[in-house]
């Protein structure tokens, strides 16, 4: 019985006279659990996309960057990854609270190469895991169902010119985030975020949507 494929697949793997191929990729690459080089692979990246479900079964997808080794195998069943400050929607990890399925995508736009994993996320909010991770507001513990290593086919090559400035590091302080400091939302902004606002000062939405359009670091 196949851990990947429902009828919905096998319908359209008929159709193209897939099926054995299908099958053959099941049984190569789809494992239950990380090999040596799948957390390797996974610990050096410093971004992925992470797909979940809301309330209305609606599939939602966001990306989420750190500094390399920001997503942690802690043992072969098992990831973390931090929650840092964001928007205030806590529009993913709402999303994990209701419905722990979610999907992971992690890509190495150099070489190329991807890798797909499934797993149940579970929130949590204190104790050793949060200790791992500068400024985690939460730890999103990921318990793995399905992992397999995706063709780099139509994945185009990329380099990476610049770290996020805003990355939680040890050595140094983290920049306000600057679309907090939009004059016209100063009365929807937390007591911390209104005392760092009145250092940097304010802007108008137009300065920062001008920074936005244009790439500028400081957006």
């Amino acid at each position: 019985m196949s851990r990947l494929y429902g009828p919905q697949h096998r319908e359209l793997q008929n159709h193209f006279e897939s099926r054995a191929m299908a099958d053959r990729i099941e049984l190569i690459a789809a494992k239950s659990e990380l090999d040596d080089m799948a957390r390797a692979f996974i610990e050096s990246r410093d971004m992925f996309f992470l797909s979940s479900v809301d309330h209305n079964g609606r599939p939602t997808v966001s990306y989420k960057g750190g500094d390399p080794g920001f997503v942690r195998a802690l043992d072969s069943r098992t990831l973390a990854f931090p929650s840092y400050d964001g928007n205030g929607m806590y529009y993913s990890v709402g999303n994990i609270a209701s419905n722990p399925e979610i999907g992971c995508l992690f890509i190495d736009f150099e070489k190329p190469f991807r890798l797909r994993l499934q797993g149940r996320g579970e929130l949590v909010k204190d104790g050793p895991l949060m200790d791992l991770f500068q400024e985690a507001e939460l730890v999103v513990k990921v318990t793995i169902s399905d992992v397999w290593m995706n063709c780099p086919r139509y994945v185009h090559r990329y380099r990476k010119e610049a770290a996020s400035r805003y990355v939680p590091r040890v050595d140094a302080a983290t920049p306000l985030c600057e679309w907090k400091r939009i004059d016209g939302l100063q009365d929807i902004l937390r007591p911390h975020e209104l005392a760092a606002v009145e250092k940097a000062g304010t802007i108008t939405e137009e300065e920062w949507m001008g920074r936005v359009a244009t790439g500028d670091e400081k957006a």
